[in-house]
């Protein structure tokens, strides 16, 4: 071990509870028992990512003391196994510079007996070192050099035509599958050098074998394709040729040309790709580009190496680039309309994002407004029948006795018609929680019952709360009584989340306000009524149970709008 120093080792085994670290040197894995060292030769030092039904790992070969890459099958289906297995032989077969080197007894089965018995498919190949074409693209948001992506092109299908005259389809190409090897000692592997190193096709993981009797068959494929790069018939599921790869091939080079996911490039009626505008090619070659993308099968170039014909007199062609200030000022010109387009674009994406924030914020307006309009009324109308029922029907003296005989202690000698007002605050209350519920707003749950009950059930509560801390005098116990209610009210109306957080905010809110209200002079004595209870003493509590109701769905508004999803922002879900 003289070209790596010692490091911790990882366990393989997808069930291990404790898979890193594990001590350089150990043959078996402390928590699972896993066997670490694989065919005495492979030592598992970090994992690289997730691939498909494979985790990936970074390997030291102790044999040729090199970093390779371990890839694990972890799904268990045998569809999963079937295709690791297929992805093991092709790689094993293919020896060409654009694949990854897989030796013979690469492919290889590990035991592991815990947590269960189970038996994991390993393959180890050779590790390239290297940018994929995808990152690359990074450093060139409008588009990579034409000679480069020519290049690029010209050994993608070479390395095609190997796999074809081996009856293989990749059937995922695109530019995170296409590497550039780069030897490890030359450079960082984030960086090309030149972009004219070996180009590496990768992930063979959906790899298919062809033959022609299978082509003539109607019997459909297995579904695996990648978005914005895979042709119509690998995607609906449909038999798939070679053609599947060119398509996808064909996809990527426009991508890389012009900076721009196919998708973004496609014509909404027809589908068609439009790139030629946005960038400047050798016509030649961008006619054989559109002709790989095409939907129909037939259309597409029949073979790599026709392909490989074309892209020669292509090369033969076109003419060396002139670095004359005429050159220089069309390419400065490009520059500034790709400028230009850009800036046009991100003022159009402005002015549509402004537009629906507005557009958001008006409705937010017109929910809040009519929340407070239908709980308004809907107390108006509840203080209303509750003065009725409390002081024109039986049901008031009634009330009265109750509370004389339960609770003598709230009784007092000079206020003979006591307590048949509670009435009139379950009755305000229930016009409330049915006003709110009726508006529907605040994304809450329209739960009728329970706001029904709670609504009685707070103002009731808030009520008693009031008797019992202070005179009728006192317009702090009436802040309090309206703070107890609304918050206990609030809780009630189904809201999806943060509960503690509308009620806080609404009864918090409603109180405060109502507390700057009497100071201001609002009358503490808005429920002494005289012992006959006339209509015109109802104008003061109409007012404050109405207002009561406004300002709670306004708060509610805040909380819902605003304080709610600013707390989703910061984390709190």
């Amino acid at each position: 071990m003289s070209q790596i120093p010692q490091r911790a080792v990882h366990c393989i085994n997808p069930d291990c509870q404790r898979p890193y670290p594990q001590p350089w040197g150990n043959k078996f894995c402390n928590s699972c028992g896993a066997l670490l060292q694989l065919l005495d030769r492979y030592i598992p030092l970090q994992p690289l990512g997730s691939g498909g039904f494979a985790q990936i790992y970074t390997v030291w070969d102790e044999k040729s003391q090199t970093e390779k890459v371990l890839k694990v099958l972890v799904e268990e289906s045998p569809k999963a196994q079937e295709l690791f297995t297929q992805e093991a032989a092709v790689l094993i077969s293919l020896q060409h510079p654009g694949v990854p080197k897989v030796e013979a007894d690469g492919f290889f089965q590990v035991n592991v007996t815990s947590p269960k018995p189970r038996q994991l498919a390993c393959l180890v190949m050779e590790k390239i070192n290297g940018p994929t074409l995808d990152e690359i693209l990074n450093n060139y948001p409008q588009g990579c050099p034409e000679n480069l992506v020519l290049n690029w092109f010209t050994q993608a299908v070479k390395i095609l035509q190997e796999l074809h005259k081996c009856q293989i389809v990749h059937r995922d190409i695109k530019p995170s599958n296409l590497m550039l090897r780069i030897p490890a000692s030359t450079a960082p592997p984030t960086q090309a050098r030149t972009g004219w190193e070996q180009l590496v096709l990768i992930d063979f993981g959906g790899v298919k074998q062809i033959n022609a009797a299978m082509l003539r068959r109607e019997s459909s494929s297995t579904r695996l394709f990648s978005s914005g790069y895979s042709p119509p018939e690998q995607v609906s599921g449909g038999n798939v040729g070679t053609a599947a790869d060119f398509y996808a091939l064909g996809r990527t080079m426009i991508e890389l040309l012009t900076g721009k996911y196919p998708p973004e490039l496609e014509d909404v009626q027809t589908g068609e790709l439009r790139w030629r505008n946005r960038v400047n090619v050798n016509s030649q070659f961008a006619n054989l580009l559109d002709e790989m993308v095409k939907e129909d099968v037939r259309s597409r170039p029949a073979n790599a190496a026709l392909i490989l014909k074309r892209l020669t007199k292509i090369t033969k062609s076109a003419k060396p680039q002139k670095s004359t200030s005429a050159s220089n000022n069309l390419t400065l010109l490009q520059g500034i309309e790709r400028t230009l387009a850009d800036f046009l674009q991100a003022i159009g994406k402005t002015i549509l994002f402004i537009a629906k924030a507005f557009i958001k914020i008006i409705q937010a307006c017109v929910a809040v407004i009519w929340a407070m309009l239908l709980s308004g009324i809907g107390a108006c109308l509840g203080t209303i029948i509750g003065f009725f029922v409390a002081y024109r029907t039986i049901l008031g003296d009634r009330i009265v006795e109750l509370i004389r005989h339960q609770l003598p202690e709230l009784i007092s000698n000079s206020q003979t018609p006591f307590g048949a007002d509670i009435l009139l605050f379950v009755s305000a209350g229930l016009g409330t929680a049915w006003g709110l519920t009726i508006s529907g707003c605040f994304s809450q749950r329209r739960r009728f019952l329970v706001a029904s009950m709670m609504g009685m059930i707070s103002y009731g509560f808030g009520w008693l709360f009031w008797q019992l801390i202070s005179s009728k005098q006192s317009s702090d116990g009436l802040v309090a009584m309206i703070a107890v209610s609304v918050f206990l009210l609030s809780l009630s109306f189904g809201f999806r989340s943060h509960h503690i957080v509308y009620a806080l905010v609404a009864a918090f809110g409603t109180a405060s306000i109502f507390s700057g209200l009497f100071i201001l002079g609002f009358p503490a004595t808005v429920f002494n009524f005289s012992p006959h209870a006339y209509w015109t003493e109802l104008g003061l509590p109409l007012a404050m149970f109405g207002f009561v109701a406004i300002l709670m769905s306004f708060w509610l508004g805040v909380s819902h709008y605003l304080i709610v999803p600013g707390l989703r922002f910061l984390g709190w879900r």
